[in-house]
């Protein structure tokens, strides 16, 4: 088998080499002429300076914060430790340490691309604080290492995730042979709250530390530092993981179409890959993502009260609420868990037959209802005064609508993608006498619907925030428009305010999809003795049965809830995109003055306008280049493994076939995250020195467009995936066409879901963020110098637009059939 740039090994360091090379020679061409002497406008007030609750001083407060995530990391490791611990079978255990171990060699591989692009970034953070801010060597250094602590926080708490993730598998797997469902649903949600409440904690200790700890005039911009660190590691990991998941799904799931065999069939070489694909895709990719939303929103909101808010007394206010705001909600989630828990196994652990999505959704709902009565007790005892008065309880009910979309946002998606789901009954439907074609249509009809009413909830929860925030909210501000903006930001912090909850039910899924392919590895019904080996062991009687049918009822559950967690981190990135957007906008004020800088951001400025235009384009691209890699990936895993099967007498796949279906992910996997987020992070420079203000358009352009080709692409594919499993457990019809048409279908979706949706998110946050380090970098050069690098900048970026379609093209030779002989 020939593999695509198999024979050229040194591509993926001479292409970043080379964009190295021509980012450093166009900053000397900009640094030929000195800039204006500028301080660094983000410096955090002393919050020592302002009392709460009493005497109680900010820093106080948010000293004992650190300890409530101590407390949430024990919490975590605690789980992680009782599920280590727990009972399973050796030929179990066996899969799942496979499963880690391709794990773990594909996410050090992704680390070192990483560690290569924080090269690219460092230069233009280097050359902003150093050469335009006039900041020493010393505080250059500071904001690098905050940059390394963003990217270490993001891939570090994806190499949690696996590792949790790989331990719950075979668990869940081995629990499910007891012939109960409640095992099997209480280990994933065990395993994703452990994520998420590790997750959290780390992320908000990280930026508590640089709080409390760093001088306030290099706070500021650490913080920027920590986010675009963050904010690149979770882009990486979202796009390469997206990639490489799908390509192993599409090449595992291919096989039951073209050699009539089971579900994760264990002489499937691309079995393997696909497990190491859900969590390359649905567990680190995720966990980087949250870890990174849950940064960027926080310093979107920190920027944007240093900026806009005048008065120190009502910055170190503000500033202190919102983390001890975000300090409650980890709180309110690992109580609501307990609680949900305790609930769950009284009504669910010694029954038969469970509905795995109820507890699921009542742990949504009442951490919701918690998060909301300690919003408005919390803001009553901390700032009871700020402004009029009144600004606690409407700042709280800004935020409920955050939070209430964080469990109303889930329910809306349910009706387009769950089991229960009629849109997903209607693509089984139509799958049964339209074949594929109606399948296809059918769930591209529920998304479209799907993104029709997820933007009416998200825009009416904005709207009533923003009614909300006239009501005098502007007082505090120093421009009018400024109340609204912020009213946005603490909806997109409302949306986190369950982060662990939100974590853990998105983590859920891969647990489950795991478990049940763990489950077919281990050809444990064949294994001689095996029921009276357990018996003995383990002390309970075997039913393999009812754990399969458990397994694959679970994994449409997690399905599910992988679909419910997307909209929100989607919605929280458009949401939190605002109010970075607006904070440059401040910067265009101060440079530009008032009245211009509005002038300038209207449809009737050219650049403005072009802007939003050029913004949809990049988004078209951006979707069909993700899908592109995933496309002529399967194609060649799909290659490798029809030629290399082995059904006769092969009880399963070689370690080596399935290690070679892993490399194949890997190298597509990297060669199109490399394409696409050069091409983005060029993109972005060009852009901002092109014109500040077609910029900032750009950005408008590419959150709205964004957000609703997410929508689409997201929901779509859990249409299919779940109509996919409501043939294999409901109607138990596996092998026929019915189900080959439903496999079809998922597999449109399986790159609209998993790979170009989800990588959105961390694509407009990491733009934006990084859309204010490159706009100020732009206005701070002499204008023909900014056009003239626009255009180069614009041109490399092209290239890897290129690069990302015709260098990724499924290379093949097409021979036309001989000619009938006469």
């Amino acid at each position: 088998m020939n593999v695509e740039g198999s024979s050229r090994p040194s591509w993926a360091r001479a292409w970043p080499a080379r964009a190295l090379a021509v980012v450093g020679a166009l900053f000397a061409i900009a640094l030929a002429r000195p800039a204006h002497a500028d301080e660094a406008s983000l410096k955090l007030p002393d919050l020592g300076s302002v009392s709460f609750a009493g005497n109680v001083d900010g820093r106080t407060l948010l000293f004992a914060g650190m300890g409530v995530c101590a407390l949430g990391l024990i919490f975590g490791m605690t789980i992680y430790l009782q599920l280590k611990k727990m009972a399973v079978h050796r030929s179990m255990l066996e899969i799942s340490e496979l499963i880690y171990a391709t794990c773990k060699t594909y996410l050090i591989t992704q680390i070192k691309f990483i560690v290569l692009l924080e090269v690219l970034i460092g230069l233009v953070i280097a050359v902003y604080y150093g050469y335009f801010k006039h900041f020493d060597v010393g505080r250059v250094a500071l904001i690098l290492f905050c940059s390394l602590v963003g990217i270490a926080g993001s891939t570090g708490v994806a190499w949690f995730g696996i590792r949790i993730n790989t331990f719950a598998n075979s668990r869940t797997a081995f629990a499910s042979l007891r012939g109960k469902p409640f095992p099997t649903y209480a280990i994933p949600l065990k395993a994703g709250m452990s994520i998420g409440t590790v997750l959290i904690s780390v992320e908000l200790l990280v930026m508590l530390i640089i709080l409390l700890f760093v001088p306030g005039e290099y706070a500021g911009p650490c913080f920027i530092g920590f986010a675009i660190g963050e904010s690149l590691g979770a882009s990486a990991l979202r796009i390469a993981g997206g990639i490489f998941t799908k390509i192993a799904d599409i090449g595992s799931d291919l096989m039951k179409i073209v050699f009539n065999i089971k579900e994760d069939d264990a002489r499937n070489p691309g079995v393997i890959a696909d497990c190491t694909g859900d969590n390359a895709g649905d567990s680190v990719g995720p966990s980087a993502d949250g870890f990174e939303t849950y940064g960027v929103t926080g310093v979107a909101l920190i920027s944007f009260i240093l900026l806009a808010v005048a008065d120190v007394k009502t910055q170190v206010q503000l500033l202190v609420w919102i983390f001890v705001m975000r300090i409650m909600m980890v709180v309110a989630s690992v109580f609501s868990y307990l609680v949900n828990e305790a609930i769950a196994k009284a009504r669910f652990g010694t029954v038969d037959k469970m509905n795995f999505e109820a507890p699921l959704t009542w742990l949504v709902w009442l951490t919701s209802f918690v998060s909301l009565g300690l919003t408005f007790a919390v803001s009553y005892v901390l700032i009871p005064n700020l402004g009029d008065g009144t600004l606690w309880w409407k700042l709280s009910l800004i935020i409920s609508c955050g939070t209430l979309a964080g469990a109303i946002i889930p329910e809306a998606v349910k009706i387009f993608t769950s089991t229960e789901s009629s849109h997903v009954r209607e693509v089984v439907t139509s799958s049964r006498e339209g074949g594929p074609s109606l399948n296809v249509l059918s769930g591209m009809v529920a998304g479209n619907f799907s993104a029709y009413w997820l933007g009416m909830v998200i825009a009416g929860l904005m709207g009533i925030a923003y009614l909300v925030a006239l009501q005098g909210l502007a007082a505090v501000f120093t421009s009018t428009m400024a109340a609204p903006v912020f009213a946005f930001g603490l909806v997109a912090f409302g949306f986190l305010g369950m982060g662990p909850v939100t974590i853990a039910v998105d983590s859920y899924g891969p647990v489950t999809d795991n478990a049940q392919s763990v489950f077919e590895l281990s050809v444990i019904e064949s294994l001689p003795g095996i029921k009276e080996e357990i018996k003995k062991e383990h002390g309970f009687d075997v039913d393999f049965e009812k754990a399969k049918h458990y397994l694959e009822e679970n994994d449409g559950a997690g399905n599910t809830f992988k679909a419910t967690a997307k909209p929100v981190l989607i919605g929280t990135a458009v949401v939190g995109a605002t109010t970075l957007i607006f904070s440059i906008i401040l910067e265009l004020q101060t440079e530009f003055g008032v009245v211009e800088a509005i002038q300038r951001l209207s449809l009737i400025n050219a650049p403005f306008l072009l802007g939003l235009i050029v913004g949809g384009a990049v988004i078209y691209w951006f979707s069909g280049a993700s899908c592109q890699a995933v496309v002529t990936g399967a194609y060649r895993a799909v290659e490798f493994i029809k030629a290399n099967i082995k059904l006769e007498g092969a009880e399963k796949a070689s370690i080596e076939d399935s290690k070679k279906v892993v490399e194949i992910c890997t190298q597509y996997a990297q060669r199109g995250m490399i394409n696409i987020f050069l091409a983005v992070f060029l993109g972005t420079l060009a852009f901002a020195f092109l014109d500040p203000f077609f910029f900032i358009g750009y950005l408008i352009s590419i959150a709205l467009f964004g957000l609703y080709q997410a929508l689409f692409m997201a929901n779509a594919g859990g249409a299919w995936d779940n109509a996919k499993k409501l043939v294999e457990v409901e109607l138990k019809e596996k092998g026929t066409p019915l189900h080959a048409a439903t496999v079809v279908g998922d597999t449109v979706g399986d790159p609209f879901k998993d790979t170009s949706s989800v990588a959105m998110n961390p694509i407009i946050k990491f733009t934006t963020l990084f859309g204010l380090l490159a706009v100020e970098l732009a206005i701070k050069i002499p204008h023909q110098t900014s056009i003239v690098l626009a255009g180069i900048f614009f041109i490399a970026s092209t290239i890897f637009v290129y690069r990302s379609f015709y260098g990724m093209r499924i290379k093949t030779e097409v021979k036309s059939a001989a000619p009938a002989a006469h």
